[in-house]
């Protein structure tokens, strides 16, 4: 870390995917202080490099300064924390893009969906890559502007930095805490995700929409228990019971839909692969049978083919 001139420390972030997660990260360190640098599409970085970067919360809207590339060249080299946020389907390619660069001493952490992202970064990189679970809902209304909903916390995985990382989230305003329990703490999610996403993606209908529906509820919880059973066939602990999760996410989330029915409704491809998707390939591995799980990743697919072609 460098110095401010106030007497504190400033953490050189390069976050990777400027989509709405890593815009609202990126802001909330930039807020506090830390020099940012965020990768995404052309038009995302005309806007944030002419008028900067809109975070939007409930108390209120502020315009930041923060960098903008569409590739991480020029960043990475001397970036200690990247933020890898892109779509899991890009996790590779981002990958790719990124070794050459970085430096030895940069610490790396995925904020993205699914459980497998951070090992498959690492792969590629040939280096540990920090898992996250992400509790956050933030949407994009427009180009260069980022919206809270709600929440905001992560969990990270440990490893010799992730303590002094955490520190710096947290005063950042980003509440995070270090647990050895974050692939368990993925797997809930998935398994939230698993049950309202495509469902909200199909019907453009919001969480609260779906849960108070009796027969969508029940069916989301027949999807949720089938995650369950590769779960456990895949020797993963859920430390909490879905059918609260989904109750919970329904109450929190209320005027929420999903990220999958954003994505559908603008004509981008989705993550559906890396959610149903993967239950079902799991499932097939594990000889876990998963009907409503495969029946929600097909209806998708095909949308999604409509919506992107």
């Amino acid at each position: 870390m460098s110095n401010r001139s106030d007497g504190g420390s400033t953490m050189k972030t390069l976050v990777m995917g400027a989509g709405a997660v890593g815009c609202y990260y990126g802001a909330m360190l930039a807020r506090a202080g830390h020099p940012v640098t965020l990768v995404g599409r052309q038009r995302h970085v005309e806007v944030i490099r002419r008028d900067g970067l809109i975070l939007e919360t409930a108390a209120g809207r502020e315009r930041l300064a923060v960098q903008a590339a569409t590739t991480p060249e020029a960043a990475a080299a001397d970036a200690e924390l990247v933020l890898v946020c892109v779509k899991s389907g890009d996790s590779e390619s981002a990958a790719r893009a990124l070794a050459p660069q970085l430096s030895p001493q940069a610490q790396v952490l995925s904020l993205q969906n699914g459980v497998d992202n951070a090992e498959r970064l690492a792969a590629v990189l040939g280096r540990p890559v920090i898992p996250a679970a992400v509790y956050v809902a933030v949407a994009m209304p427009a180009v260069g502007h980022v919206r809270h909903h709600g929440r905001g916390d992560l969990m990270i995985g440990p490893s010799p930095a992730s303590d002094a990382i955490a520190a710096v989230l947290a005063a950042a305003g980003v509440p995070t805490t270090v647990s050895a329990d974050v692939l368990s703490a993925q797997w809930g999610k998935l398994i939230v995700n698993c049950a309202f996403n495509a469902l909200s993606a199909i019907s453009q209908r919001t969480y609260r929409d779906l849960a108070d529906r009796p027969p969508v509820l029940a069916m989301m919880q027949a999807v949720a228990a089938e995650c369950v059973a590769v779960a456990d066939a895949a020797g993963v602990k859920i430390l909490r019971d879905p059918d609260l999760a989904i109750r919970d996410i329904a109450d929190t989330m209320a005027g929420q839909r999903s990220s999958t029915a954003q994505d559908l409704a603008a004509g981008r491809a989705t993550e559906i692969d890396h959610l149903n998707g993967y239950i079902v390939r799991t499932g097939e591995r594990l000889n876990v049978p998963t009907p409503y799980n495969r029946s929600l990743h097909t209806i998708v697919k095909l949308m999604e083919r409509d919506a992107v072609s």
